[in-house]
C-alpha cells in the first residue's frame, strides 16, 4: 500500500473564505492558529481558531454568558474522523465535530503539494447565510 501524500503534521499558515465575485474574508483573523493531522492509519484531526480568542470572565469550563459561548463557537473549528485520497480530493469522514451537522458527514477537500506546503480549499459551503469557498494553506511540521 502506498502512503498518502498528505500523511503528516501540518501547522496552519493562512485561512481565508472566497465569495464568488472575489469578496474575501479572513473568518479566523489575520493569524489563525491551527494545525491538521493526516495519520498513516486513515484517521485525521483538523482543529484551528483566531489567535486572540477572548477567555472566559469565569475559569469555569461549562460556565461563560451566551456571549462568551457564542464568541468561542465562532472563533474556533474542530472535527475528526477518517480520511481517503482520491485524485486530488482528500475526503473527511466525520465522527466527531464542534458543529453538530458534521457529524456522520463526508466532506471534500481539494488540496494541492508544493513542497512543505500544503493547500486545501473547500466546495461552496454556507457561512454566515452566504455561500463561500474556504482556502487554507499548511505548513509541514518536521520530517517529510
Amino acid at each position: 500500500m502506498t502512503q498518502s501524500p498528505v500523511v503528516g503534521t501540518w501547522k496552519l499558515a493562512s485561512l481565508e473564505s472566497r465569495t464568488s465575485d472575489g469578496n474575501v474574508v479572513y473568518p479566523a483573523g489575520p493569524d489563525p492558529v491551527g494545525y491538521i493531522m493526516y495519520n498513516e492509519d486513515g484517521y485525521m484531526s483538523v482543529a484551528f481558531m483566531a489567535a486572540d480568542r477572548t477567555a472566559f470572565a469565569s475559569g469555569d469550563i461549562r460556565g461563560g454568558s451566551a456571549e462568551e459561548r457564542t464568541a468561542a463557537f465562532d472563533t474556533y473549528l474542530s472535527y475528526c474522523g477518517t480520511y481517503e485520497v482520491q485524485g486530488n480530493k482528500v475526503i473527511h469522514h466525520i465522527e466527531v465535530s464542534l458543529f453538530p451537522n458534521w457529524t456522520g458527514v463526508s466532506l471534500e477537500r481539494f488540496f494541492e503539494l508544493d513542497g512543505d506546503k500544503l493547500s486545501l480549499s473547500t466546495p461552496p459551503i454556507l457561512q454566515g447565510g452566504i455561500e463561500r469557498t474556504s482556502h487554507l494553506i499548511w505548513e509541514r511540521v518536521g520530517p517529510s
